[in-house]
């Protein structure tokens, strides 16, 4: 009687769990798994805001391939990539380190790195577009009254527009990296660093051959959230640059020039297509990153 009601109780727990989760795993089913499977579906069929869609096979690949704004797209993309990367994680190294010295004031700095984190992306954006603008911004400002240079059209010039999306990805993307980081560096062992100072290695050296090393792992994985949220930039984009302006293509995403298609030309079943090779991509660029991950980086065993 007693394994009897064992089991019993055994069987309540766990239905009790199920029931727990099930509302999550109802909403990755219908919100996320249903939703990726139509959107490749809608990228086979010529689908629209009216009328019943048709099934057109590759075609929208086919004409994917061919248009011009679409390697314009992905040459920008990659563009943000190699150059918003590199400098989140510098920044975010940096500057988790410097956080986890026990510095004077750590509890202040920590909270003003964490502030851009919590911010909303729209807020950021519409601070930089006024912190940008051609005529008020006080960045040309700063520049006019430095005598550094003339004023700068930031968000309309094609020579300068990628960049400066740039500059405010990397000033709104660092802050969540470091909060990351700092568990990690909080992770090592400080034995590790007593163990070199007593061998007489200096800051510089410790910081190459057990900082970098132990902290790899959290490096890691910075890169590879990075990666895929450059992949996927749109809202800095969409917020700050004026539409039809003469910035519009030299700032322009995979992200946007899905939006641009599917809502605002209507060609839904085109723009599906496009994010559909977005996915391709990243999926591609996150492997290749899995499989290079272990030429770098190191878990302490």
């Amino acid at each position: 009687m007693r394994i009897r009601h064992d089991k019993r109780n055994r069987r309540g727990e766990t239905l009790a769990g199920y029931a727990m989760i099930a509302p999550l795993f109802i909403g990755l089913a219908v919100f996320y798994i249903f939703a990726f499977g139509q959107n490749i579906y809608d990228s086979l069929t010529n689908k629209s805001s009216f009328g019943v869609p048709d099934f057109v096979g590759l075609a929208n690949y086919v004409k994917l391939f061919k248009a011009p704004y679409f390697y314009q797209s992905l040459q920008n993309t990659l563009m943000y990539v190699l150059i918003c990367v590199p400098l989140v994680v510098t920044f975010s190294v940096l500057a988790a380190v410097l956080l986890n010295t026990g510095i004077r004031g750590t509890g202040v700095y920590r909270t003003l790195a964490f502030l851009p984190a919590v911010t909303l992306p729209a807020a950021i954006a519409l601070m930089w577009k006024w912190l940008l603008n051609y005529e008020f911004g006080l960045i040309n400002a700063g520049l006019n009254a430095l005598g550094i240079s003339s004023s700068v059209a930031w968000l309309s010039d094609p020579k300068v527009v990628l960049f400066a999306v740039s500059m405010v990805f990397v000033w709104g993307g660092v802050s969540y990296q470091v909060i990351v980081l700092l568990a990690g560096l909080q992770g090592i062992s400080r034995s590790y660093y007593e163990a070199a100072r007593i061998d007489g290695a200096g800051s510089l050296k410790q910081f190459r051959y057990i900082t970098l090393p132990l902290l790899s792992p959290s490096i890691f994985f910075v890169m590879v959230t990075s990666i895929i949220n450059v992949f996927q930039i749109f809202d800095i984009i969409y917020l700050i640059i004026p539409q039809y302006s003469s910035g519009t293509s030299a700032s322009r995403s995979l992200a946007t020039y899905f939006f641009e298609e599917a809502f605002m030309k209507f060609q839904k079943g085109y723009g599906a297509a496009i994010a559909v090779a977005l996915f391709v991509l990243i999926l591609l660029v996150t492997l290749a990153q899995l499989w290079f991950q272990k030429r770098w980086v190191h878990y302490d065993e």
